[in-house]
């Protein structure tokens, strides 16, 4: 009886990617433990964390992909309505405007478009699949945009960032012309000036510290600069788990979050980042195989945007912490401290569950 519960509570895992995934939090949660120096409540709140975003990634995994495509605009809109809620009744906090107040609780709904936006692209040219036109490319870069937009006026730059390459990679996926996606690179050149001017000082600022962060050692140019020393100085083998100086001595700052991947660097080395990055590779390749094995064109093009975007968080935090990318929030996935984005993620490993396992039993 035991074992028959068991197989239908893991009916609708995949076993490949659900191992790879808990083997990568499980080597988050070391590391959480010597950049939080050492602080069991620290670990605690994020196996909360966990438990949380597992138990709605097994949700997600048992919602069968067609439920997902009849509730994508319902999602979209209410995603719309909430941000539109937070443009005129928002809390302030540090100088952003992200968080909708409502009463028995507040909210982000930036978050909620992470996954609603590509759900939505997705139904919309799964829809028009047959007959494919320029204005639906056009149409699909203005549902993309009209969210985007309002959280870049939070401002909320890495969110907006991750939502906007989500959408992208369905646009993409889609069948966009390079033809197209050359010229929208020539024509984003063109306009960077005009984009420069309508970004913020401090905006302005991380990109200007991206060249040349001893500018403001002590300043804008402080997170780089301990980020990259702390990656140096773990060679090729590492200093040992919870040695880390920069760590360990208050130097590397939001070394639980936005920076862990240098505390990891440091303490395991070169050897440690390649494990890393090939736990990482494995997570992108199986969201890879389950795109092109997915059932119609909708779960194709959600699968293939979910696992791009993995791929994008894993790509921009990095790039950040080595110090080829400016400064913008965006934590490592599966291993920086946090509720809200592990939540987002584990979501979005259920739909691709959900795609994989859900795909023999729907008739075609």
């Amino acid at each position: 009886m035991i074992r028959v519960l068991m197989q239908r509570f893991l009916q609708h895992i995949d076993s490949f990617l659900m191992g790879t995934v808990l083997f990568t939090l499980l080597i988050g949660l070391f590391v959480l433990y010597s950049a939080s120096g050492q602080s069991f409540e620290r670990i605690g709140a994020q196996l909360a964390n966990i438990l949380v975003a597992t138990s709605i990634m097994w949700v997600a995994a048992n919602i069968p992909p067609q439920h997902l495509e009849r509730i994508a605009l319902p999602l979209y809109a209410l995603g719309l309505v909430l941000l539109l809620g937070v443009a005129l009744f928002g809390e302030i906090s540090h100088g952003a405007r992200r968080w909708l107040p409502l009463g028995f609780a507040r909210i982000q709904p930036s978050e909620l478009m992470r996954i609603a936006v590509p759900m939505l692209l997705a139904w919309y040219f799964a829809k028009r699949e047959a007959s494919l036109k320029l204005s639906d490319y056009l149409v699909g870069a203005l549902l993309l945009f009209i969210p985007v937009g309002l959280i870049v006026k939070q401002p909320d730059l890495g969110t907006s960032l991750l939502i906007a390459s989500s959408g992208f990679y369905v646009i993409f996926l889609a069948g966009l012309s390079w033809r197209l996606i050359i010229g929208g690179a020539v024509l984003a050149g063109v306009m960077a000036p005009i984009f420069w001017s309508l970004l913020h000082d401090y905006q302005r600022k991380r990109i200007e510290i991206l060249f040349d962060p001893y500018q403001d050692p002590l300043g804008a140019g402080y997170h780089t600069i301990q980020a990259t020393i702390a990656l140096g100085s773990g060679g090729f083998a590492g200093k040992g788990w919870l040695n880390g100086t920069q760590a360990q001595l208050d130097f590397l700052p939001e070394r639980t979050t936005d920076f862990i991947f240098a505390v990891f660097g440091e303490e395991f080395g070169l050897l440690g980042n390649l494990l890393l990055l090939f736990l990482f590779t494995l997570i992108i390749a199986r969201g890879l195989i389950i795109a092109a094995q997915a059932q119609n064109n909708f779960c194709r093009l959600l699968a293939g945007s979910i696992t791009l975007t993995f791929f994008t968080y894993v790509f921009v935090n990095i790039g950040m912490v080595s110090g080829i990318l400016p400064v913008v929030g965006v934590p490592l996935p599966l291993i920086s401290y946090g509720g809200t984005s592990l939540v987002t993620l584990m979501l979005g490993f259920g739909i691709l569950m959900s795609i994989q396992t859900h795909k023999k039993l729907v008739t075609t």
